[in-house]
């Protein structure tokens, strides 16, 4: 009975856990330099995959922001934008809104931004490399298509 039972968990657990297709990939790694990278996404839905991420105060961040939606970038453009502790992240939002011709990103409130991807339309990806802030505290992150932060579509880089 102990040798049934024993087969019966092997055959239904495999030797392990198994990789497929739809396994998501892993969304932060430290390369062999030292900076950390995060792969974030936003779609259809209008959300990043991860609303926090962390770095140690100063540590080298890399950001690759990947739209994973089906719509074109007039429609359903995606960015990331990093703002300073003290910025006001509905503001900015807002403040992106009637700046279509400079890809809802709002040029006068620029000293307000920590880093920043492209707006980037279904299928496309930008890479931001850039130093955490070395006070620690939250940094509010977003992305300025007109609607999308009111949606949902913000996150939080916390600085420890």
């Amino acid at each position: 009975v102990v040798a049934l039972l024993a087969s019966a968990v092997l055959l239904l657990s495999g030797c392990g856990p198994k990789e497929t297709a739809d396994t998501p990939a892993p969304t932060s790694s430290t390369s062999a330099s030292g900076i950390k990278t995060y792969a974030l996404t936003g779609g259809d839905s209008m959300k990043f995959n991860l609303a926090q991420i962390t770095a140690a105060p100063g540590e080298e961040i890399t950001v690759t922001l990947t739209n994973t939606g089906s719509q074109p970038k007039a429609a359903m453009g995606h960015n990331w934008v990093l703002l300073k502790k003290e910025a006001d992240a509905a503001a900015f939002a807002n403040a992106s809104i009637p700046a279509n011709a400079t890809d809802y990103f709002p040029v006068d409130k620029q000293d307000e931004v920590i880093a920043h991807t492209k707006l980037l339309g279904a299928g496309e990806s930008d890479t931001v490399t850039f130093k955490a802030p070395t006070e620690p505290g939250d940094y509010p992150y977003l992305c300025t298509f007109p609607a999308h932060y009111q949606i949902g579509m913000k996150g939080v880089l916390s600085v420890r």
